[in-house]
């Protein structure tokens, strides 16, 4: 198991001792909580979730249209170590390019898109060691953060 480092997976991933999802049945999306708050636990791990996973979907929509070698399909076509090189140097140069030509079109454009998407729920996830562990690792994390909020 990863000590502090875990994948973030949305509704359609298992929840794994590794891969953090959100809670279901509990408000997920940003927008849901414009007219109020997180009122427990469970709503705050689900905001920090929603916005963490909204700034990756956001940084990879704009790498893909700006690089189309990081949207070229699901095969890796390089080694493990050759495609994180090769996000890292997109990051760079898109940033170096942010600095030259601050054009935030390609931002605008993913937002929109992203907009419109919807998390797609999937069939029931199966309780099996993994399932509980990973759920003990959730409601830890979203009860410290829990506590970290209202005492601050």
């Amino acid at each position: 198991m990863f000590v502090g480092k875990y994948y973030l997976g949305d509704v359609g991933f298992m929840l794994k001792p590794q891969i953090l999802t959100p809670y279901r049945g509990v408000r997920y999306h940003l927008k849901e909580y414009s007219r109020r708050g997180p009122q427990d636990s469970r709503e705050l791990f689900n905001h920090r979730h929603s916005s963490l996973r909204n700034v990756i979907e956001r940084t990879f929509g704009v790498m893909k249209k700006r690089f189309p070698i990081v949207a070229s399909g699901t095969e890796p076509h390089y080694d493990l170590h050759t495609m994180t090189n090769i996000i890292l140097a997109c990051c760079i140069l898109h940033n170096f390019l942010r600095g030259v030509n601050n054009d935030d079109s390609l931002i605008e454009e993913v937002d929109g898109e992203l907009l419109q998407q919807d998390i797609q729920v999937s069939a029931s996830q199966v309780c099996d060691d993994d399932h509980r562990l990973g759920s003990h690792i959730r409601d830890t994390i979203a009860n410290e953060m829990w506590q970290d909020y209202v005492n601050n």
